[in-house]
């Protein structure tokens, strides 16, 4: 676990940077679900006092992250099998919405900045770049989000984003996985250019099936 103080100076306000640091702990494993939490403990790691760790707490539990069991203290909760299975066909349900709304609402410049992102990870595909892919992966679905034109469909599939990107397993990835990927993306954006929302919602929707089949295997 990384044990690195939090930056006090940064502009966000602690409570937030703490709550994210924690909340990735525990979604990647690295707390374990039924692992007992402390304030003590980690007011040391980061090196901050307790009144903003107390703050996280809050946030934790109002997420079913921890658990405050009286006379115990605090427990990690966690993410099962069921809840992630769950994460991806809720997340599909708001992505196919995403895409109705964005392709409706979306200007012709807006969907020029998609064109962009297919290709850089068309360009990075070329070169195996795994982690370059990735980043123009999120990049494409944030800019449908922003899209929509709708500020709670954006929160909502950042937090299912979050939720998902830091509970996934390690990668191993087949020697055709950026080019499906890459297919899938097209599909979606191909829509988007011929403003056809039917297909889509089709194409959204078969980007998040295969998506969960991938992570729900554990084989990327």
């Amino acid at each position: 676990m990384n044990t690195n103080p939090i930056d006090q100076n940064t502009n966000a306000p602690l409570t937030d940077h703490l709550f994210a640091e924690v909340q990735k702990w525990i979604l990647s494993g690295e707390l374990p679900a039924g692992s007992k939490l402390t304030e003590k403990d980690l007011c040391k790691k980061l090196n901050v006092s307790r009144t903003p760790i107390r703050e996280a707490f809050r946030q934790l539990e109002s997420e079913g992250l921890i658990e405050k069991i009286p006379n115990r203290g605090a427990f990690v909760v966690g993410l099962s099998n069921r809840d992630i299975s769950d994460l991806f066909d809720l997340r599909l349900l708001f992505e196919v919405q995403a895409v109705e709304w964005a392709i409706q609402r979306m200007t012709d410049e807006e969907i020029s900045s998609l064109r962009e992102i297919i290709e850089f990870m068309e360009f990075y595909t070329v070169k195996n770049d795994i982690d370059k892919v990735l980043q123009f992966n999120s990049n494409f679905h944030n800019t449908i989000y922003v899209g929509t034109q709708d500020r709670m469909l954006q929160k909502t599939l950042a937090a299912y984003q979050t939720y998902l990107k830091h509970s996934a397993p390690p990668r191993t990835f087949t020697g055709d996985y950026l080019d499906t990927i890459l297919k899938e993306h097209k599909a979606i954006f191909e829509a988007f250019e011929s403003r056809n929302v039917a297909a889509g919602r089709i194409a959204m929707q078969h980007h998040m099936n295969e998506s969960k089949k991938r992570r729900m295997s554990k084989f990327f």
